[in-house]
């Protein structure tokens, strides 16, 4: 499967409502940025290894909201969205092995975990 161009008119389609079962990547990058250019290539390699996987694409330039939304400081940005939570949001380009790896420590989280966490760091705010 190759990567999808994230908008922000398809992105409730693409990442899906917090019920959903999705796994998405999302790399933020713009045409100018010359590690987002080398790290474009390890990035659609690994999209097609991982079809069970969606792997999107945001141009930082064409798609400013949600860059904004994501607080996007530096670009290249890799986020990792399951079952509709933020669990993984870094800048710099990774290398080949460096990403498998990630994606295979992305798999093995126990999400029930990760949404009891979620919680109680909300609890905690208000």
């Amino acid at each position: 499967m190759s990567t999808v161009e994230l908008t922000t008119e398809n992105f409730d389609e693409v990442i899906g409502g917090a019920d959903d079962k999705n796994f998405v990547f999302i790399d933020f990058w713009a045409g100018w940025c010359g590690p987002c250019v080398r790290f474009a290539p390890v990035y659609e390699q690994a999209a097609e290894r991982h079809s069970d996987i969606v792997f999107a694409k945001v141009d930082t330039e064409a798609q400013r909201e949600l860059a904004a939304a994501f607080d996007i400081q530096s670009i290249p940005t890799l986020a990792i969205i399951r079952d509709g939570t933020l669990v993984f949001s870094q800048a710099g380009a990774l290398p080949a092995p460096v990403l498998e790896d990630l994606i295979g420590k992305a798999r093995e989280l126990d999400m029930d975990e990760v949404r009891a966490k979620v919680a109680a760091e909300k609890a905690e705010q208000q």
